[in-house]
C-alpha cells in the first residue's frame, strides 16, 4: 500500500569504497579468461556435464552463513556478485557486463525512516520497531489529540480534520486464501490498506492502528519489512503517499490512546541513501557464423534477504533454495555450454536486488548489454531444489501468461525427453491467489516483448524464513532441473528459427 506525503529527504550518501574495489576485481577477472576446453557440437545436450557434487559444492558456498544473506545493497551483495563472477570467470565463461567486465552496476535507492525518529503517547515513548511501526517512511511532525473509533461507522459522529485517529486493527475481508505465502504480511497489508482507504479523506493528522493478535502472532518478518523501508530503480516514479502517517502500535498501547484527552507526539524523519547493485553478466560464444549473433539468455538472481527477524535464534537468510539453487544451476549451465556450445550464444544473467522489486531484471531489460533483439529468448528459474522429487512448475506455459508457444513447445519436449518432470501449470493459472508469474525475473523480458518461460519447483514452508537451508535442498532434484532448463535452452540455440512471439499475447495486469 502506498500513502502520499509531502517528502523532505536528507542530504544521500553513498558507500563508494565496495564498489570501487569491486570495479577493479571486475576488470582483473576479466583479462584472466580461464582458456576454453570446448569439444565439437554432437547435435545432444552434455548433461553429463552438469554435475551433482559440483552443484552441492557451489550451494553450500554460496548458501553459507560466511554470505550474510546477500542482501541487495550491501557489502555482503558485492561479495555474492564476486563469487559468481569468478566461477564464471574460471569455468571459461566471457565478460559479458559493461566496460569488458562481468559486471552491470546499477544504483538502488533506499529511503527510510531516520534513526533519530521519536513517537510518544501522552508523553512516554514508544520504541519505533519495538512497539511502534511506521508503515511507509515519511517526514512528519504530530503533536495532536487523539480521537479513539470503536468501528469505523465512528467516523460520522467525530470531525477528523487534523487530529490523530486511533482505532484496533481489524481482519481483512476477505482473509488471504489459506496457506499462502507470507500469510501474516498478507493479513496485515490487506487489512492496513482497507482501513486506510475508508479513512483516506478525513484529512486527520495521523492515524493509529492497534494490532490484533494474529498480527502479533508473527510480526518479527512484517516489522523488518516496515523498517527497512523503501527500495527503488533511479528514474522510478516518485512513491506517493497519503496526507495522514500511518502507525502500527502494540495492543499494550491502547489503554493510553483510549484516556480521555490523549495526546500523539512524534517526530518522524527519513534518511535516503543511494546503493550500488549488479548485474553479473557472462556468455559462451555460439559456433553457427549467423545464429552466434543471437543469444539464448538464462536468468536468475544472486541476492536474498540477508540479516533479519530471528526465527529460533538464526537471523540470517540464507536463501539457499531462494535462489543460491538458480544462481549454482547457471553456473553448471555454464560449464556444459564451454564444454558443447550451441549455435546460438548463450547469455547468463544473475540478476541483483530481485528481492527489492526485481530491480536488477528491469534495469537489464531496459539496458542490455547486448542488443535487445538479439535476445531470442529468456529462460529463468527461481527456486528448483524443493518440493516433490518428480514434480515442477513451467510459468508462462498457459494463457495469459503464454507469449511464445514455440517456446513452450522447446520446454516441454526438453522434459519429456530428458527429465520426464510432472508439470503442474495450476500456479500459471491468472486466478491463482499467490500471483506468482509476476515475482520472478522474467517479468520484465516478457513486458518488452521477449519470449518468456519460468521454471520454479514452487513455494515451500521455509520461503524467506532462516529456515532456508543449503541441507534442505534436494540436490538430485536440483540436478534435474538444472538439466531440464538446460536442455530447453539447448533446443532454442539449435532450432534454425527464432521461438516467435504468439499474435496477441498480453498479460492480465
Amino acid at each position: 500500500m502506498f500513502y502520499t506525503f509531502t517528502l523532505t529527504l536528507r542530504p544521500t550518501y553513498m558507500k563508494k569504497s565496495p564498489l570501487l574495489l569491486l570495479a577493479g576485481m571486475a576488470l582483473a577477472t576479466a583479462c584472466t579468461r580461464a582458456p576454453s576446453t570446448s569439444t565439437a557440437n554432437t547435435g545432444e545436450p552434455a548433461l553429463s556435464a552438469i554435475s551433482e557434487a559440483e552443484l552441492r559444492e557451489d550451494l553450500f558456498t554460496l548458501a553459507s552463513d560466511e554470505m550474510r544473506g546477500k542482501r541487495a545493497g550491501t557489502v555482503d551483495e558485492l561479495r555474492a556478485a564476486a563469487w559468481v563472477a569468478e566461477q564464471a570467470r574460471e569455468a571459461g565463461l566471457e565478460p559479458a557486463g559493461d566496460d569488458g567486465t562481468y559486471f552491470q552496476f546499477f544504483p538502488i535507492n533506499r529511503t527510510k525512516v531516520a534513526d533519530n525518529s521519536t513517537v510518544a503517547i501522552n508523553g512516554k515513548p514508544l520504541n519505533l520497531w519495538q512497539n511502534a511501526w511506521l508503515t511507509s517512511p515519511a517526514e512528519v511532525r504530530v503533536d495532536a489529540p487523539v480521537i479513539w473509533l470503536n468501528s469505523l461507522a465512528d467516523t460520522a459522529r467525530h470531525s477528523l480534520q487534523g487530529k490523530v485517529v486511533a482505532m484496533a486493527l481489524q481482519a481483512p475481508a476477505p482473509l488471504p486464501a489459506a496457506g499462502m505465502s507470507l500469510w501474516n504480511y498478507r493479513y496485515v497489508a490487506s487489512a492496513l490498506r482497507q482501513q486506510t482507504n475508508a479513512l483516506k479523506n478525513q484529512k486527520a493528522a495521523a492515524i493509529l492502528f492497534v494490532t490484533d493478535a494474529q498480527a502479533e502472532s508473527d510480526f518479527g518478518f512484517v516489522g523488518h519489512v516496515f523498517e527497512e523501508g523503501t527500495y527503488q530503480l533511479e528514474g522510478d516514479p516518485k512513491r506517493q503517499n497519503s496526507s495522514s502517517p500511518v502507525l502500527l502500535v502494540h495492543s499494550t498501547a491502547a489503554s493510553e490512546l483510549q484516556q480521555k484527552g490523549a495526546k500523539l507526539t512524534a517526530n518522524i524523519g527519513i534518511d535516503s541513501y543511494t546503493y550500488p547493485s549488479m548485474n553479473v553478466v557472462a556468455k559462451v560464444p555460439g559456433t553457427d557464423p549467423t545464429l552466434k549473433d543471437e543469444y539464448v539468455l538464462f536468468s536468475g538472481h544472486h541476492d536474498h534477504d540477508g540479516i533479519g527477524a530471528p526465527v529460533d535464534g538464526d537471523s540470517i537468510y540464507n536463501g539457499a533454495d531462494d535462489n543460491a539453487s538458480v544462481t549454482v544451476a547457471l553456473l553448471a549451465i555454464g560449464k556444459a555450454w564451454v564444454q558443447q556450445p550451441g549455435k546460438r550464444s548463450a547469455l547468463f544473467v544473475w540478476h541483483g536486488a530481485e528481492e527489492r522489486g526485481l530491480l536488477g531484471s528491469r534495469w537489464y531489460a531496459a539496458q542490455p548489454t547486448v542488443p535487445k533483439e538479439s535476445i531470442v529468448a529468456v529462460l529463468n528459474a527461481d527456486m528448483i531444489g524443493r518440493n516433490a522429487p518428480d514434480s515442477a512448475a513451467l510459468l508462462g506455459s498457459i494463457p495469459p501468461h503464454r507469449n511464445s508457444t514455440a517456446l513452450v513447445d522447446m520446454a516441454l519436449n526438453a522434459n519429456k525427453q530428458y527429465t520426464n518432470f510432472v508439470v503442474d501449470t495450476s500456479w500459471d493459472e491468472a486466478s491463482h491467489p499467490e500471483g506468482w508469474y509476476f515475482r520472478s525475473d522474467h517479468l520484465p523480458y516478457a513486458r518488452v516483448g521477449i519470449p518468456a518461460l519460468f521454471f520454479t519447483t514452487l513455494l515451500h514452508p521455509d520461503y524467506h524464513t532462516p529456515r532456508d537451508e543449503a541441507e534442505r535442498i534436494d540436490m538430485a532434484k536440483l540436478t534435474r532441473m538444472t538439466r531440464w532448463m538446460y536442455a530447453t535452452g539447448w533446443a532454442v540455440s539449435e532450432s534454425p528459427e527464432r521461438p516467435a512471439v504468439d499474435p496477441n499475447a498480453k498479460l492480465e495486469r
